[in-house]
């Protein structure tokens, strides 16, 4: 665990550098072609399927076409995927799923992890992506604007409905992928939102996905593991308004240990190659 270290400005541990990776090689390079093109096979004609029939289907009936996407994507990807859950994590609950965020395929690493439905949370900016952005649109994932110090009513009113459906939230309370490899700051605003909804929160580390995709290059490196790491619930009920930051430096902690201790063991970090 790493409580209690400070943060500098770009959102890594003081005593941790950031993560560096081996640079690439032309066969690197045309592997990434090679794994593109299978996978925008895959992506393009599943997600155009299910932008259309998510405007005809309430999305339960549709979860298991969600679920086998994120599976195929994730093979796509040359990765070997696994999950390890609290036992305290219970499907019939709805939860907060509070993730870090390393790059596009977050919500697909995560996704199969637990049973539940989850609802993600992304900028109306990004419905404007082809293929992807309709699908999310479509599956009626709530958009939010940047940059915004809270939330309009109609914003709140879709997430409510969306939990008496009996549907998680997924959100990324960093707010942005990250550049180094670690854990950057949690912004609060997720877990004000969290408790107002009557969530209890689920911590996520996802690790093993900085290898394969990271911001600002469209390289793809297959062949690593991909970790879901879901933490215990933890609840949000009867907080104060100043309880809430001290909740969400506590998930933070959960996710960067899991990070941190990765980086720690990995043979890859540092320009060392496998």
């Amino acid at each position: 665990m790493n409580a209690g270290r400070p943060s500098g400005d770009d959102g890594v541990a003081a005593d941790l550098p950031p993560v560096v990776l081996p640079e690439a090689r032309p066969v690197d390079k045309l592997v990434a072609a090679g794994l593109w093109g299978v996978g925008l096979s895959w992506l393009v004609p599943m997600l155009s399927t299910m932008t259309v029939a998510h405007k005809l289907l309430p999305g339960r009936e549709l979860e298991p076409l969600n679920r086998l996407y994120c599976w195929g994507q994730l093979k796509l990807l040359g990765v070997r995927w696994r999950a390890e859950v609290h036992p305290d994590v219970d499907p019939a609950q709805p939860y907060m799923f509070a993730q870090n965020h390393t790059n596009h395929f977050d919500h697909v690493a995560l996704y199969n992890a637990t049973s539940h439905y989850k609802q993600g949370i992304e900028l109306k900016k990004h419905f404007d992506y082809p293929f992807y952005g309709w699908f999310m649109k479509a599956r009626g994932t709530i958009g939010v604007d940047k940059g915004k110090g809270g939330q309009s009513p109609e914003v709140m009113a879709q997430m409510r409905a969306e939990v008496a459906r009996g549907h998680s939230i997924l959100g990324f309370p960093e707010g942005t992928r990250t550049r180094t490899g670690r854990v950057g700051p949690f912004r609060k605003g997720l877990f004000f939102i969290a408790r107002d909804l009557g969530l209890p929160v689920c911590p996520v580390a996802v690790t093993g996905m900085y290898e394969v995709m990271r911001k600002g290059s469209p390289l793809l490196r297959p062949g690593g593991v991909v970790t879901v790491h879901v933490g215990p619930p933890l609840p949000t009920a009867g907080l104060s308004d100043d309880e809430v930051p001290a909740l969400a430096e506590q998930v933070r902690e959960v996710v960067a240990g899991h990070v941190d201790r990765y980086w720690e063991r990995h043979p890859t970090a540092n320009g060392r190659r496998v």
